[in-house]
This record gives structure tokens, sequence and C-alpha cells, in this order.
């Protein structure tokens, strides 16, 4: 077997046997195979395709290619969660108390952000002192523990992946179903959970474009789980507007803290009430998610799972004192006002437009090198379907930076407005696919 033959079969879009994908995943990943010879299978498998069968060898090549992390001594079913990324997508750092409160037992790796979206791992780190590297022992004797830990990726798990992505991102193949979502899953198969819930977003703000695309890759992983046995279910959600209200690192851990003191936007705050019905039906605390709902609004109602919250933070070496206050974040030198031109209802907020803004404003990366200024981001005050009053004020954005006349005009332009009253109930959740 030869790495020319197995290109030449994908480039003629013929179905990669097992032998065939393993060759190529343990070659590369081996640095037996040159960068040249992998992009160009790559650049074939983007163009003609992967079938479930070859998607989910691959996936699995991928999982065993560094550790394969168990979980298995930790009583009770383990639970993990995954968005696609977007703009302010902070659920985790709520969802994640809330089902540990309850019994469940949340493992996690998380990523940073890069480009337009947020990174669970920075936002965490705007909270000082929190330490988001973990060993493979702390990892279980956290969970275990309190029932939580989201830590960074570990180098160990799925270098495939690593080497991969790398290739991917410089050789326009990064749009593939089947390369997304073996990417995705093989990361999360390697991290030792039984239940997964995937969060498929569409729109401005997301990568999937569509919700007919976001649909078609949520099945694809969903599918993946059930061949290799484990429980993965996917929630296809709006990402067409920013999540929530705060977009930027310390400015979402405070509404983090809004949100499990039951304070919290009502999009954010619904999102949180369906995946964590859905992962506490997974991790069978509940039979049915009407029954684990009234208790996950129970607990934001009195309490609990702000506490959860405390507790994780205390446990990761963060200062809980920021927890209590958050009038302690550092706040930036220049707080800019956005009003209104107009009288009307909102019709539409750019998410792409607010999280490019939001990074330009110090809060996110261009590169992975770039230093993320914590303080930074923008917080909405009107979402879609808001009425607004001309002068009123639109959002506020947070920046150390001296020059931000350009970033105040992409803010201005991410807002359009109709004379007609726009409805939207705040729902995100478009298709449930299990």
């Amino acid at each position: 077997m030869t790495m020319e033959e197995i290109i030449i079969a994908k480039r003629d879009n013929k179905e990669l046997t097992k032998e065939q994908i393993r060759f190529f995943v343990q070659g590369y990943s081996k640095n037996q195979i040159p960068d040249y010879q992998a992009s160009a299978l790559l650049m074939a498998i983007c163009l003609n395709g992967m079938n479930d069968d070859e998607t989910s060898i691959l996936t699995e090549e991928m999982r065993i290619s560094g550790e394969v992390w168990s979980l298995d001594d930790i009583p009770g079913k383990k639970v993990d969660k995954h968005s696609t990324g977007g703009v302010g997508d902070k659920v985790s750092l709520i969802l994640g108390p809330m089902i540990s409160t309850l019994g469940a037992k949340l493992a996690k790796m998380s990523g940073r952000g890069l480009g337009h979206t947020g990174g669970t791992l920075d936002k965490l780190e705007s909270i000082p002192g929190m330490r988001i590297v973990l060993s493979y022992d702390e990892f279980k004797n956290q969970i275990e523990k309190i029932g939580m830990a989201i830590i960074g990726q570990n180098e160990k798990l799925d270098p495939a992946d690593k080497k991969l992505y790398a290739l991917r991102d410089v050789t326009g193949t990064v749009a593939s179903i089947p390369l997304i979502a073996s990417s995705v899953m093989s990361k999360k198969l390697a991290s030792g959970a039984d239940c997964i819930l995937l969060d498929v977003k569409y729109g401005s703000g997301a990568f999937m474009k569509t919700v007919k695309d976001a649909t078609k890759l949520a099945k694809v992983m969903v599918n993946i789980g059930k061949k290799l046995g484990k429980d993965v279910r996917a929630e296809v959600t709006d990402m067409d507007q920013p999540l929530g209200c705060a977009v930027g690192n310390s400015l979402e851990i405070k509404e983090v803290i809004e949100t499990l003191k039951g304070r919290g936007p009502k999009d954010l705050n619904e999102i949180c009430l369906s995946s964590g019905s859905i992962m506490l039906e997974q991790a069978g605390i509940y039979k049915n998610r009407d029954d684990a709902r009234k208790y996950l609004e129970k607990i934001l109602e009195n309490g609990r799972a702000f506490e959860k919250f405390r507790e994780f933070v205390i446990a990761q070496g963060g200062d809980v004192s920021y927890i209590d206050d958050p009038s302690k974040f550092e706040v930036s030198k220049n707080i800019i006002k956005i009003y209104s031109p107009r009288s009307g209802y909102v019709k539409k907020i750019n998410a792409l437009e607010i999280g490019i803004a939001s990074m330009h404003l110090g809060a996110g990366r261009e590169t992975l090198d770039d230093v993320i200024d914590m303080s930074a981001g923008i917080v909405l005050n009107k979402k879609i379907g808001d009425h607004v009053n001309k002068n009123e004020l639109l959002c506020t954005l947070y920046t150390n930076k001296d020059s931000y006349d350009e970033i105040i005009e992409e803010v201005k332009n991410a807002f359009m407005f109709s004379n007609k009253e726009i409805k939207h109930d705040g729902s995100l959740t478009h298709n449930i696919i299990e």
C-alpha cells in the first residue's frame, strides 16, 4: 500500500478501506507521510466527501493516535458538551454547574478562541488564578469530588487531529463535513465521556451558515457516536445574533454569574435549560426532559447552581472573590456608547460583525499568538425583536485601545431596523438530533 494509491482512490471518489485510513492517520502522525501528500488527500476528501463508515473509521483512528483517557472508575455516567463555536457563547460555564448540582458528571476539555469566536478557556482565565491545565489524575479527582472539570485540551490526546487541523487551516480544507466531524468527535471520544451533547450552530456568527448544513453535520456526528457505541445527541441552534448580551471574556463571566443567579438573558437561559435537560436525561438522572427542566429552573432560583460555580472556581485555583464581587474585574479605560439612529424594531444583529468588532477591541485573537485584553468587548442593550427609540442605547463598547473609530462603524453596521414588529421569542433550538 502506498500513499499515492490512497490519494488516487479518493480522487476517483472510491470508498477508502479501514486499512487505507489507518495507514494515512498513523503514517502522518508519525511524520512518515509528507505534508504535500496529506494535503492532496485532504483536498480529495474535501471535494468528494466520505460516507458514514469512512468518517467513523477516520474518527476512531484519530482517537487512538495518542492517549485515550478512561473515566470508568468514576461512579455514574460522565457527560460532555461541545459547541461548534459562536459569538457570546458561554453556555458551558453555566451548564456545567447546573447539571453537576443535580448529580451529572461533566468531564470537559475546551479550546481557545480564534477570530470572531470566543474560547471557553480564555473566559475562564479572565478569573485571576484559574488553572486550565490539570493532570489526568487531577481531572478525574475533581470530577469525582465536585462533579465537574473544564480544562484545556491535553497535548497527548488525539495528536493526529492537531497535526491534521493545522494542515487543513492552511490548505483550504477546513470546510468539509467529514473532516469537521472526525476532528470534533475524535477529541471528545478520547477524553473519556460516556455521553456527548453537541450544539451545532448555524447563521452569520457560525461556521455553518444554513440550517441544512448544520443539520447535516449534526447527523454525521451523531451517527459516528452510534457506530462507536456512545450516546451522542445534537441540538441545531441559531447564531444569527450573539448569544446573550455580553461578548468578551470577563464581560461574559459577569453574565455567567447573573445567569446562575436566575437573572440571565432569555435566549441564554433557554439554551442552558434545553441543553441541560437533554444531558440529565443522557446521564440517567431524570427519565424525561420535562422533569429535568423543572429541577434546573429550581436550582437557578434557589442559588445552588451559583454555589456550584463558586466550588468549581475554587477547585481550579480561581480567586472566588471576583465571583462574589464582579465589580473587582478590571474595566476598560475607554467605554463607548452606541445609540440608535432611528426608532423601530431591531431586525438583525449580525453576529459575525459583532464578533469581529469585539476582536478588534482586543477581546479576541487573529492568530494564536495574540494576547487577549480580558476586559474588552461589547455588551448589547437590545436584541432582535426589541423596540428601540431614536437615540436609545443599543450597546456599549469596552476597550483599552486608543483608536476605535472604525470599530464603532463596524458595530453600527451590524444592526438593522424595521418599522414593522419583529417576532422573536428568544428560542434558539431549531432541531434535536438523536
